[in-house]
């Protein structure tokens, strides 16, 4: 679920694991698939099935893009 309703706890959305996942990328600039995995079960339980969706949503935006020789997620600085 992207956004949450009054049934959803807040860090079980789509939403919550992106902005986990920018803000490592922000800080980090690239980051493999399992760091993000291990960060995301880290921070919250039961978020992992979430992860997928969440770097979806980012790539649509434009905030993130895959370089496949690195196999790592890389952050597109925005100007």
């Amino acid at each position: 679920m992207i956004r949450p309703s009054k049934h959803a706890h807040p860090d079980l959305t789509v939403m919550s694991v992106a902005t986990v996942i920018l803000e490592r990328l922000k800080t980090k600039r690239t980051e493999t698939y399992a760091d993000l995995v291990i960060l995301v079960e880290k921070r919250t339980k039961n978020a992992k099935t979430l992860l997928l969706p969440a770097l979806n949503l980012l790539f649509m935006l434009g905030l993130i893009r895959y370089l496949p020789k690195a196999d790592r997620f890389e952050y597109l600085v925005q100007s």
